[in-house]
């Protein structure tokens, strides 16, 4: 059996051939001023849609428009084809060959034209186009894994996407949870599911955490996915915004100095501070002391500070002092400036 698939770049139009590779015909059709050879194998011949469904062990063949193209298949393919995965340029169009194919293949398959300046080449990715091929294998409901388990990061602002993923559109998929055993509700707006990437929770919060799995069925067949651990991990919304104040912010040669940076942020969700500061030059030590104080008031935030201490200031201690704040979404800095002045003469009786 052999798959054959046209892509063409003017008008994006999708064709699927399959049936046996005998009294093949060629045919030219015009799209959008765009030609299109097309392969009819006995006279089967159908435009699709997104995704496709070939049989396991057929032949895929895609083809796209573009001189020249690059394609890009799913992760699995590109680490491990074992020789099975072909891709030829021709003059106008590009060929992509799968041969040998299981359920392992399932995922998107996509052709990037290349606009190309002399040598320089890059993808043109509003052009790009993608189709989901399926193939459905009738020992294995899910794309099979090396792995036993997955562990997976929940933040607190960011869909995340348990990625069983289904070898035939036709399975039906269901989300459990290990324990308690509990198949979780799917109502499409806390979670939903995409037959092409598998269960969005799309706000986290701490009660999703823990083993997940995912139960596929089709027919009298019923399998289990890997399992999924899920962490919950506070997350901050934002960057830090850090206050910097001085005190004094005019210093006597021999006087102690503080400097002091605080950001506010949400409770549980570190913020790191670093320092720049003139006495670095001539290798003085950064002396710190960090502290971490709730904000009362039923908000769920917290002060970060941390108090840069300069002991007997000399001249080079004068400058600009720059402390940066740093959290998992990224950093902001504040600066002050420092004036050392020197010390009053003891008047003469």
């Amino acid at each position: 059996h052999h798959s054959s698939l046209f892509f063409s770049s003017a008008g994006l139009l999708i064709y699927f051939i399959y049936g046996m590779r005998n009294s093949v015909q060629r045919k030219r059709l015009m799209t959008n001023h765009t030609e299109l050879e097309t392969v009819l194998n006995k006279g089967k011949f159908k435009k699709v849609g997104e995704t496709i469904n070939v049989q396991t062990g057929d032949t895929l063949e895609l083809r796209c428009r573009g001189k020249p193209v690059q394609w890009s298949v799913p992760l699995y393919l590109e680490e491990d084809n074992d020789g099975r995965l072909r891709i030829v340029q021709y003059e106008r169009y590009g060929v992509l060959t799968l041969v040998n194919t299981t359920g392992a293949d399932t995922g998107e398959y996509t052709c990037y034209p290349m606009y190309c300046e002399d040598t320089d080449c890059r993808k043109e990715y509003s052009k790009a186009v993608k189709v989901f091929v399926f193939f459905p294998d009738p020992q294995e409901l899910f794309v099979p894994s090396s792995d036993y388990y997955k562990v997976i990061q929940l933040r607190s602002n960011w869909p995340t996407v348990l990625p069983c993923q289904v070898t035939s559109p036709e399975a039906k998929v269901t989300l459990h949870r290990e324990y308690p055993p509990v198949e979780l509700d799917v109502d499409r707006r806390e979670i939903s599911f995409d037959v092409k990437k598998g269960f969005t929770i799309h706000r986290p919060r701490p009660y999703h955490a823990g083993a997940l799995y995912c139960v596929a069925s089709l027919g009298n067949l019923r399998q289990s996915s890997m399992k999924y651990m899920l962490i919950y991990v506070n997350y901050p919304r934002a960057p830090p915004a850090p206050v910097i104040q001085a005190s004094p912010s005019t210093v006597t040669v021999g006087e102690n100095l503080r400097v002091t940076c605080s950001a506010m942020g949400e409770r549980d969700v570190a913020i790191e501070f670093t320092w720049d500061y003139p006495g670095q030059e001539i290798g003085r030590p950064p002396y710190t002391q960090e502290s971490v104080i709730p904000v009362s008031g039923g908000t769920a935030q917290q002060q970060s500070q941390s108090v840069l201490l300069v002991d007997e200031v000399r001249d080079v201690d004068q400058g600009t002092y720059t402390c940066t704040a740093q959290n998992m979404q990224g950093a902001n800095s504040a600066s002050t400036t420092i004036k050392v002045v020197p010390k009053a003469k003891p008047k003469k009786p």
